[in-house]
């Protein structure tokens, strides 16, 4: 679903994929619950769309879609830190993970979105 700023139209989805230190297959029971809590607050806190998530017993797998001033890399960061930082202020189990991740775009542009942008621009000032 196409977003929009103040000054930019946008549609950009990130699938992020990281994983627990030492690939531990510890993401299950209360763990994963707690933790897709969690990133639907940072989600919300950040003014993220979190639009998946799936949290696998060593790997986790995030859909999230974002507004263009947000990089990639900083959402990760974003997403990893803070959830790590809450999980172990909450819970006597720890979470840690590793400094790698992937992360790929998954936005779509349309022939007709293109063309609307473009005729909503005839008569504004550039």
């Amino acid at each position: 679903m196409e977003k929009s700023t103040r000054h930019a139209k946008y549609e950009l989805s990130y699938h992020i994929v990281f994983v627990p230190k030492y690939r531990r297959s510890h993401l299950t029971g209360k763990t994963k619950g707690r933790l897709e809590t969690i990133f639907a607050e940072i989600c919300e806190d950040k003014g993220l769309e979190l639009a998946e998530s799936e949290v696998m017993p060593d790997h986790v797998h995030l859909f999230i879609g974002s507004p263009p001033k947000n990089a990639p890399s900083l959402i990760v960061n974003w997403v990893k830190g803070i959830s790590a930082r809450k999980y172990n202020q909450r819970y006597d189990d720890r979470v840690k993970w590793t400094r790698s991740y992937y992360v790929g775009t998954a936005g779509s542009a349309s022939k007709g979105a293109v063309e609307r942008y473009i005729a909503e621009q005839e008569g504004e000032d550039a």
